[in-house]
């Protein structure tokens, strides 16, 4: 049997100035602009307007979520997802290209690629370098914004790749899979605050910081270096595994990392520990700041 094939997860800026070159984007190609900022330092969808990718949609993580959820940026219904992506003009036979304009370079675009993937769509890829990198290479921006035709998307939930609470707190006793928590360093043994939340970690869980996936110039590094960085952490790739964070956005960046080594099955924990934080007993949060208080 022939191995995997698995659809491209990464696009380069070269790449994807041409296909807008050769008029590529409509049904078959859309581009997304999936950045968001807190809200007293940046606006995302202003910034969109002014300035943007030829041929790209404002994907707003805002709007695409669970709304009705106490937690952050939680996965929206199989029909909400399917209506507001079809409204962008993407079907399930669109390849989709995700960015966003951190100044890592990536940061809100694997949260949207998960999205897609989680909802049933295989063809999504992230560009790599972001925005910041479209940018410095010169490559065309403009102001100009080009309402695509609605599509019809038809979502179909893979709970593979996500995990519940319960799942989460039935693995403290079963280890069925291993979990690695993407948060800076700090944040993951408790030593600091997390917009003004306690920090801490998951019992057994890893820290991999999800910038170090990241070159200082804001690309993905290399094959060789993220199978080196699981490695040193020592998360066997053949086994299942989930990743975790603050709300269930640098995750994904996990996620990704594993896809470009062959893994296509990274399930997220979406509530992460803004959930975690609210839900678990005391004796299931690990921190360093409360043995340093003890």
């Amino acid at each position: 049997m022939a191995a995997q094939v698995l659809p491209r997860a990464l696009v380069t800026a070269k790449w994807l100035s041409e296909a807008i070159r050769a008029q590529r984007v409509g049904p078959s190609l859309r581009v997304l602009d999936a950045s968001w900022y807190p809200p007293q330092e940046r606006n995302a969808r202003q910034e969109f307007r002014e300035r943007h990718i030829p041929g790209a949609s404002f994907f707003d993580i805002e709007e695409c979520r669970d709304k009705s959820s106490p937690y952050d940026f939680m996965l929206p219904s199989e029909a909400h997802f399917a209506n507001y992506v079809g409204q962008l003009g993407i079907s399930n036979d669109t390849h989709v290209v995700v960015y966003d304009g951190d100044k890592l370079g990536t940061f809100y675009a694997p949260r949207a690629w998960w999205m897609f993937r989680v909802f049933g769509h295989k063809e999504v890829s992230v560009l790599n370098g972001g925005f910041k990198n479209w940018v410095k290479e010169g490559h065309p921006v403009t102001a100009e914004l080009s309402p695509p035709a609605p599509a019809v998307f038809k979502a179909t939930l893979d709970k593979a790749l996500l995990k519940t609470f319960e799942e989460m707190v039935e693995n403290l006793g079963s280890r069925c899979f291993q979990v690695v928590d993407s948060r800076p360093e700090g944040r993951f043994r408790g030593t600091e605050l997390d917009q003004g939340l306690e920090s801490g970690h998951i019992p057994g869980s890893v820290n991999i910081p999800f910038h170090t996936f990241l070159t200082e110039a804001g690309h993905e590094k290399s094959l060789e270096e993220i199978q080196q960085m699981f490695q040193e952490k020592k998360i066997d790739l053949s086994k299942p595994l989930t990743a975790t964070c603050r709300k269930g956005v640098t995750a994904c960046h996990i996620a990704l990392a594993a896809y470009l080594c062959g893994k296509p099955d990274v399930a997220v924990y979406d509530g992460s520990w803004s959930e975690w934080f609210h839900r678990a007993p005391p004796q299931h949060k690990v921190s360093e700041m409360k043995r340093n208080k003890a």
